[in-house]
C-alpha cells in the first residue's frame, strides 16, 4: 500500500493543530497584577506571593454563604499555611469597613483581610459580583480555579494537596 506524502503531511498538520488547541484550552490565565491593602494597612502585592498557592476569597459580612464557609476557610488556611498556602479575604465594596473589622476581629481571622472600597479588586478578578467567589492561584501566578458560591472543601483540599507537593 502506497501512502502519499500529502496525506501524511495533512494528517500531521491536523494532529499539530489539535495539540495546539488542547494546550490553548488548558492554559490557565494569569491572575491580575493587584495589590491588596489589609485591615492592618499592609500592602500585599499578588506578584510578591509567587511561589505560594494563593486563595483569594471575595465575601461580605451580610452574605449567608460567606459566613457559612469562613470557618472552613480558616481551617483550610491553618492546615496548609506551613506548606505554602496564602489566603486573602477581600470584603466587597458595599460592606461597611467597621463591620468587616468587627467580623475579622470577633472571628480571629488568621489571614489578611482586605477592603475593596472602589470595587477595583473585584473588577480586576473577572468583575466579581456574586459572593462568595474564590480564586485559587498557583505558584506561578495563574488562576487554577474560580468557584462561585460556597466551596466544596474536600475538592479544594484535593487540589491543594496536588499543588502544594514539594516537587511541584
Amino acid at each position: 500500500m502506497k501512502v502519499s506524502w500529502k496525506f501524511l503531511l495533512g494528517g500531521a498538520a491536523i494532529v499539530a493543530l489539535l495539540a495546539g488547541f488542547a494546550v490553548f484550552l488548558s492554559t490557565k490565565p494569569p491572575a491580575p497584577p493587584v495589590e491588596f491593602t489589609s485591615l492592618k494597612g499592609e500592602k500585599i502585592a499578588l506578584e510578591n506571593l509567587r511561589g505560594k498557592v494563593v486563595l483569594v476569597n471575595f465575601w461580605a459580612t451580610d452574605c449567608p454563604g460567606c459566613v457559612v464557609e469562613m470557618p472552613q476557610l480558616v481551617d483550610t488556611y491553618k492546615k496548609y499555611k506551613d506548606r505554602g498556602l496564602e489566603t486573602v479575604a477581600v470584603a466587597m465594596s458595599y460592606d461597611p469597613p467597621n463591620y468587616v473589622l468587627a467580623y475579622a476581629s470577633d472571628k480571629g481571622l488568621p489571614f489578611p483581610v482586605a477592603l475593596d472600597p472602589q470595587g477595583q479588586l473585584a473588577k480586576a478578578f473577572k468583575d466579581v459580583q456574586l459572593i462568595p467567589t474564590t480564586f485559587v492561584i498557583d505558584k506561578q501566578g495563574r488562576i487554577l480555579q474560580q468557584t462561585v458560591g460556597v466551596m466544596d472543601f474536600p475538592k479544594l483540599h484535593a487540589l491543594l494537596e496536588q499543588e502544594l507537593k514539594p516537587n511541584k
